[in-house]
């Protein structure tokens, strides 16, 4: 049996050394736990550096099977993950950031789960982490933004990587959304669902690639992929505007009646055209959104292109190779 492990990379040059060391251990747990072996498939989104050249080289000298998929163009990760699964072998499959913040044995543990045929999909949970104070902050307001809009059963500290069997990735790549969350597909498809809490680690190498706009833009793409909270809150919008207008026409009308409004005030005029004028606007907007989500959907366009693969097999030990020659 196989055990695929999809590592999304872009501008982590500097840690594909220790990744590919990890994974070498990660390797030789899994053997030794499960007989076992591992398959790593790195997808290279479009990173500008020298990735795609370092694994190149490094990757058949590697002790575990493996695959480098290179996309035509950076994607982004949710396309390189679906990548990755969708090129994996493995009946089990996991995923991990390539710059090492997240503890690369969560990857036997996730494995321990699916094994034992208690869950189906198991995620990684973050207890806390060793960010700057203002990375902390911006993700914990993002995650909690994410939790009270899009999807109330994400953990609080938010969700990066998972491990699943393969009827899990199976459904998950018939899902063909573009602009959408690929956590927020993890939670919506269902199935027997665990956790793992562990502790983020302090980025070793670079700056992250997950800017603010980035931020935005994710859970722009979940919030109107996985609720119409928008277009609830709009319709309340126009609901309770036309109240006030009503009341506000209304007493208008009683005033010019009594002879208190002897010119039509200019100001709230100007104030009503504008202030309807601006929920017009917002309205169109979402509904836009929504279209336009929509219609991308429609083009049947694929998520990623990929340009470049290649497969390696696994170097043995000397040891190993004893063993096959004399065992």
């Amino acid at each position: 049996m196989l055990y695929s492990i999809i590592i999304p990379v872009y501008k982590n040059a500097e840690s594909i050394g220790e990744l590919i060391r990890a994974l070498a251990d990660i390797q030789l747990s899994v053997r030794t736990q499960f007989s076992m072996d591992i398959e790593a498939v790195f997808v290279v989104d479009g990173s500008p550096d020298g990735s795609i050249s370092i694994l190149d080289q490094r990757l058949p000298s590697a002790p575990f099977r493996s695959q480098l998929l290179a996309h035509a163009r950076n994607f982004g990760s949710f396309a390189a993950i679906r990548t990755g699964l969708a090129a994996a072998n493995g009946e089990y499959l996991g995923m991990i950031a390539a710059d090492l913040q997240e503890p690369p044995e969560l990857l036997v543990a996730f494995l321990e789960r699916l094994v034992d045929n208690s869950s189906d999909i198991v995620v990684g949970v973050r207890e806390s982490r060793e960010d700057p104070m203002l990375t902390q902050m911006s993700s914990g307001l993002f995650w909690k933004i994410y939790r009270s809009l899009v999807i109330r059963e994400i953990p609080e500290g938010g969700v990066d990587l998972f491990a699943c069997t393969r009827q899990v990735r199976d459904q998950l790549l018939a899902l063909g959304e573009s602009h959408s969350s690929l956590i927020g597909l993890v939670y919506w498809i269902g199935f027997r669902r665990s956790e793992v809490s562990y502790t983020r680690r302090a980025r070793k190498y670079g700056r992250s690639a997950w800017t603010l706009r980035k931020k935005i833009d994710y859970l722009l793409d979940s919030i109107f992929a996985f609720t119409d909270l928008p277009i609830r809150i709009l319709t309340i919008l126009g609901l309770a505007g036309m109240l006030l207008a009503s009341v506000w026409g209304f007493l208008v009308l009683i005033a010019r009646v009594f002879g208190n409004i002897p010119v039509s005030g200019y100001a709230a005029t100007v104030l009503t055209i504008v202030f309807f004028g601006g929920l017009n606007t917002l309205g169109i907007g979402l509904v836009g959104h929504y279209a336009w989500r929509t219609y991308e959907n429609t083009k049947r366009r694929p998520i990623a292109i990929v340009r470049y693969a290649r497969h390696y097999g696994p170097v043995e030990s000397p040891a190993e190779r004893t063993v096959d020659r004399f065992g």
